[in-house]
């Protein structure tokens, strides 16, 4: 029995020895390292990001730079630091389980962003140098060196964008590569934005302090995101949640109207917007509120009344959403509150003057999700709905007792509505290492209401697509897709195809060609939108065909290293029935949209980046022709200069320059643009019907713009500078219009002249 106690003593003794010892051994089998991320003048990388590569381990650095990685086994371990705005470092290091390793790494500036990744038209994520389109992108850093208030801002000085401004109402158009507003597709996180009018008016009812970065697609994406995309696509990409638990944002910013300006008043442009972001264990959510108010500009107009509209926009959007690993699903809204005022010139002998207030209100709802199933399959959703609200509000104002009575003229009490659902699912799936597979659903919905809508029109389209990428080899990619459409109103094609290549010719050229199918069938603003007032007298056409066109664009890129890139680009477009405005024949005085037979743009654009030591510069030039139209009946048309020109040509050239002087932490930028002069010809018909040309043309213009961003502390940094140092105002029109249904006669808008400006940003992040 004795025996027996000792046997199981000594038994769990050994069990006892041997728990403790594997305790002991797991204690000391891991290793830490302990390091801290400094910049290249000495400073902290604070929150800077630390990966483990080959384990799924990583951490942030704390304010001060300093992080502790820690349960890592003995060996060597590749350790990969990263942060926005600056070269990510690779460095091995050994770990050892008695003692902690210490690390230490100094992080240089990135003075390019020629490896920036991009998601407008891809399966995923990828480097621009990998994506068949050729991609411009526009970051962060940019749209804060610019200190702009708007997305037009941002837009002014990039290669074959124009602005056209109707000062009566207040809106601007854009115009990229030839091609009008309504041929180009406005994406907030790859949904479609909606318009009241042809003009792109919301461009400038985005929230500029919410973006991220901007990515523009040039040429027809029809395929992917449907109709309005013939000319490309403009992709607003919010804000997304890095790697804080907590931040906290703020912006102020004053400007003058020309020589115009009082503090936190109605005159000049005044900015104030906060914002917060959270997240934890998955979930994340983000809120941020903007006030803009501009108080117009006197220009040339009498008494009371002013060039530039006063404006004051509210914005505000919030954002809650969830994400692991393989699932992340998010909702957002955005809204908008705008007020415009025109305020009328006094009646000497009434003593009145008549007031015009246009108030929008634009509310986008979004959801989103991707489901990453397998390394092969992945499914991404989005629903979109959109509910826009513009209030034509008329009054009659007694300037001698202050009274204001409602006017009951045509079209001066007016309520437009405007609401849109967009439904877009897709899958990518991964055949093998050189097939892909994206095949996709999209649906639009579209309604409008109001005293100036013809009824209460609706137009659903519906669309199937498949696209594809091959890789027969490690340098050929070929990306072929169709489209299958059905409108609810207008015949579509059988189907709408595109072809995109890139061949990898070295390792240094990349070649991309592209042919696409285009097809837009007329929105419910075009067929049914009827527009009188004083000023403006647009009415719709229920007749309209749907665009058709054919594009062909191709470029050429040489990326000599991360300090240059060169790129040369050409586009050509053929349209089929494009929609523009002419003459209602019914009545001369009213114009109306119309379809034009043939219209074409071509040209090709130059663009290069350079970085070298503290310089970061872009350098570009392109050549743009547009199409003359009156060719299409050339036995029909006198000229007066003798033969028409097949295209009217414009130059433009653009150049960023941004000096980082790193003693004193500061940044000088430069942003310059010259547009070379628009011409067109002015189509007149005599009683007998003859038609005649005559040559008009807008003068050519500089813009420039400087800027110096200084860093106070670690969370302040102030902005200052001048915008339009060229003064420039308005632009010599030999027209007598514009060329545009929504433009006065006489010189051409550009801008209210060079204003000065002062802004402060405030960032802080707790991780």
């Amino acid at each position: 029995m004795k025996n027996k106690y000792s046997n199981c003593f000594l038994l769990l003794k050994l069990l006892m020895w041997i728990s403790i010892s594997t305790i002991q051994a797991q204690q000391t089998v891991n290793g830490t390292i302990e390091g801290t991320v400094l910049l290249t003048d000495g400073a902290p990388g604070a929150f800077a990001t630390i990966r483990v590569n080959g384990i799924k381990k990583g951490i942030a650095a704390d304010r001060n730079g300093h992080f502790i990685l820690s349960n890592l086994k003995p060996g060597n371990h590749e350790l990969q630091v990263s942060m926005i705005g600056y070269e990510s470092v690779r460095q091995t290091i050994e770990v050892t389980h008695d003692k902690p390793s210490q690390f230490t790494t100094h992080l240089k500036a990135s003075n390019t962003q020629l490896n920036e990744v991009v998601v407008t038209g891809q399966y995923e994520p990828q480097s621009l140098k990998k994506s068949v389109y050729n991609v411009r992108v526009i970051d962060s850093e940019r749209i804060r060196l610019r200190a702009a208030v708007n997305v037009m801002g941002v837009l002014n000085n990039e290669l074959g964008f124009r602005f056209s401004n109707d000062l009566t109402l207040g809106t601007t158009d854009v115009q990229l590569m030839g091609m009008s507003g309504r041929n180009v597709k406005i994406l907030l996180d790859g949904l479609p934005m909606v318009d009241r009018g042809d003009t792109r008016e919301s461009l400038n009812q985005i929230d500029i302090n919410s973006i991220e970065r901007i990515e523009i697609v040039e040429g027809p994406m029809s395929v992917s995101y449907g109709s309005d995309a013939l000319a490309g696509v403009i992709n607003i990409i919010t804000k997304k949640p890095g790697t804080e638990q907590l931040g906290v944002s703020a912006r102020i910013q004053e400007e003058t109207a020309n020589k115009e300006y009082n503090l936190l008043t109605n005159q000049g442009l005044h900015i104030q917007n906060v914002g917060v972001t959270w997240q934890k264990k998955g979930w994340n959510g983000s809120a941020g509120v903007t006030n803009n108010t501009f108080g117009g500009w006197q220009g040339q107009s009498p008494g009371r009344a002013k060039d530039w509209l006063p404006k004051d926009q509210l914005f505000g959007h919030g954002k809650v959403g969830y994400h692991t690993e393989t699932v992340n699903i998010y909702y957002r809204l955005d809204a908008l509150k705008e007020d415009l005022l025109s305020q009328g010139t006094e009646n000497v002998n009434t003593h009145q003057a008549r007031d015009q207030k246009y108030i929008t209100y634009r509310y986008v709802h979004q959801m989103q999700g991707d489901w990453k199933l397998s390394e092969r399959l992945q499914l991404n959703g989005q629903a979109s709905y959109t509910d826009y609200q513009r209030r034509t509000q008329t009054t009659i104002l007694n300037l001698t007792t202050g009274q204001r009575t409602l006017s009951l003229g045509e079209g001066e009490q007016d309520l437009s509505k405007f609401a849109s659902q967009t439904y877009r699912a897709t899958a990518s799936y991964k055949i093998s290492s050189s097939i892909s597979l994206q095949p996709g659903i999209d649906i639009n919905l579209d309604a409008a209401s109001g005293a100036r809508i013809l009824g209460s029109p609706t137009i659903n389209d519906y669309a199937v697509f498949v696209s594809s990428t091959l890789n027969p080899t490690s340098r050929i990619s070929i990306r072929p897709g169709l489209r299958f459409v059905k409108n609810s109103v207008y015949d579509a094609p059988p189907a709408i195809p595109s072809l995109n290549t890139k061949f990898a010719l070295t390792s240094n050229l990349d070649l991309r060609l592209a042919y696409a199918r285009g097809f837009r069938s007329p929105a419910l603003r075009e067929l049914y939108f009827n527009f009188f007032d004083a000023s403006h007298s647009i009415r719709g056409n229920p007749t309209l065909k749907a665009e058709n066109s054919n594009s062909f664009n191709g470029s050429l890129a040489w990326q000599v290293s991360t300090k240059f890139k060169s790129t040369l680009g050409f586009f050509y477009n053929d349209f089929n029935n494009l929609i523009s405005y002419g003459i209602d024949p019914s009545d001369p005085r009213i114009s109306m949209n119309i379809n034009i037979d043939k219209f074409k743009t071509t040209g090709f654009t130059l663009e290069n980046v350079v970085g070298w030591k503290d310089i970061q510069a872009t350098v570009g030039f392109s050549y743009i022709g547009r199409y003359n139209n009156l060719l299409a009946t050339p036995d029909t048309v006198t000229y007066a200069g003798g033969r028409l020109t097949s295209f009217m040509w414009s130059p433009e050239v653009n150049t960023n320059l941004t000096y980082t002087l790193k003693k004193i932490d500061t940044k000088f930028s430069i942003f310059y643009k010259y547009s070379g002069k628009k011409p067109s010809y002015l189509a007149t018909a005599n009683a007998d019907g003859q038609v005649s040309a005559t040559l008009t043309e807008i003068a050519p213009f500089h813009w420039a713009d400087f800027t110096i961003t200084k860093t106070i502390t670690k969370y302040l940094t102030l902005t200052t500078g001048v915008k339009n140092l060229f003064n420039i105002t308005r632009l010599a029109n030999t027209s007598p219009d514009t060329g545009s249904a929504h433009s006065s006669s006489g010189p051409a808008p550009v801008s209210y002249g060079r204003s000065y400006f002062m802004g402060l940003s405030f960032q802080w992040y707790k991780q």
